[in-house]
């Protein structure tokens, strides 16, 4: 089956640098391939010691960051290679801090998994909530590297439970402690023989938690806002902004809206901002504008979504009306606003939490969020016991990193 694997691996290398010709993001993936094992030789001295973190994308490596930053702080003589591998990942946090080497992780070969360590020759391995790399996985065992899964989160419907499964259950023996979510992940992997498993929660609690200590004036928001109510929509789809711009068309004009659409691509932004009759101004369009004269804000840009919620009244997190589902919840939960939803959230833990405790509302219609956008506004009551809900369901959950920091040497 290890054969079969390695064969699938190499066929997928090959036409991923066909579909490259013709798809921005694989071009990404594959190009920003070409030059992982020069930059490691390059940045990583053979007299260096390293410890060596992986992430499949941005998601993950947000939820690692509080572990990667206890690590770094622990082992200050240590570099810090942080691996992608995804460009929606690689791309937006190339330019860390936190890391001395950031690249994307080679394809899983044999030879990529050998080459790839040899040069990173790292003294920790840590894998970040998911994706199990058979090759790499089986050099980092053979070198009896410490290895850890930190946040992991094990489903029925992964390969490690399916009786055909014995070589991708084979490759977890590469784990010296595997860190899980939730009891439910610990029972499904001890029912497989692996009982070095410790339930130390999800780091993400960590990451969030610690967004509030950090400062997220954003003075541009700040005079948008102008002291007005204001909903800000996260990571939308277009259908949640079919949903929204109906809504965000009847609003009164004291309550005002910012949008950060998933995709920023020109023509989904100009077509959002067509089906809005309100003053919309765009990021991209702000310099010199009089921004307290808008009442619809569309950041048409990244990385700043987090910041602004913390001037949110409330929160309507996107992707709930799609596959996979519902984005980041925890993000606007830790600044203790309202979140409502799609009805698409079943694979997320937290959200299922935050919605059974009350802090999460769901719709499913265009009906429903305005009968609860509006209550949330205008219901005081209504609306402090949501954002209680969110605010303590954060701090109940934080620890994790502490859990994980406690037996990682």
């Amino acid at each position: 089956m290890l054969f079969l694997y390695n064969l699938v691996v190499s066929i997928a290398g090959f036409f991923l640098k066909i579909v490259a010709l013709f798809s921005p993001k694989i071009k990404l993936f594959v190009n920003g391939r070409k030059n992982v094992f020069s930059t490691l030789e390059d940045k990583i001295k053979p007299t260096d010691k390293t410890i060596w973190f992986h992430s499949a994308s941005l998601g993950e490596y947000e939820q690692g960051l509080p572990v990667i930053e206890k690590i770094k702080e622990k082992h200050s003589n240590h570099k810090i290679i942080v691996t992608f591998f995804s460009p929606s990942g690689y791309e937006v946090r190339k330019n860390n801090t936190v890391a001395d080497v950031t690249i994307y992780l080679p394809l899983d070969t044999k030879s990529n998994a050998k080459k790839f360590l040899k040069l990173a020759h790292p003294e920790l391995a840590f894998f970040i909530k998911y994706e199990f790399w058979l090759n790499y996985l089986k050099e980092l065992e053979n070198s009896k590297t410490p290895t850890y899964l930190i946040s992991g989160i094990f489903r029925d419907s992964q390969m490690f439970f399916k009786w055909y499964g014995g070589f991708y259950r084979n490759a977890l023996k590469a784990f010296t402690y595997f860190f899980v979510q939730n009891e439910d992940s610990k029972e499904k992997i001890e029912a497989i023989g692996f009982h070095n498993v410790i339930v130390s929660g999800d780091t993400r609690f960590d990451r969030v938690n610690a967004i509030l200590e950090r400062d997220n004036t954003l003075d541009f928001i700040k005079n948008f806002k102008n002291n007005t109510s204001t909903i800000v929509i996260g990571s939308s789809w277009p259908k949640d902004e079919a949903l929204l711009a109906e809504y965000i068309n009847e609003a009164p004009p004291t309550v005002k809206f910012i949008i950060a659409p998933h995709n920023i691509k020109a023509d989904q932004i100009l077509n959002l901002k067509l089906q809005i009759k309100k003053p919309t101004v765009l990021f991209s369009e702000k310099e010199g504008l009089d921004l307290s004269n808008y009442q619809v804000f569309i950041i048409d840009t990244v990385g700043l979504l987090t910041k602004i919620y913390s001037y949110g009244t409330l929160a309507y997190v996107g992707g709930g009306f799609g596959n996979p589902g519902i984005h980041n919840i925890l993000e606007p939960a830790t600044f203790g606003i309202p979140i409502v939803i799609g009805p698409n959230f079943s694979n997320f833990a937290e959200a299922v939490q935050l919605v059974n405790l009350g802090g999460c509302i769901v719709i499913s219609n265009t009906n429903e969020l305005k009968q609860n956008l509006d209550r949330l506004l205008q219901d005081e009551s209504f609306f402090k016991e949501k954002s209680q809900i969110c605010k303590s369901y954060i701090q109940d959950y934080k620890g994790a990193t502490n859990s994980i920091m406690e037996i990682v040497s």
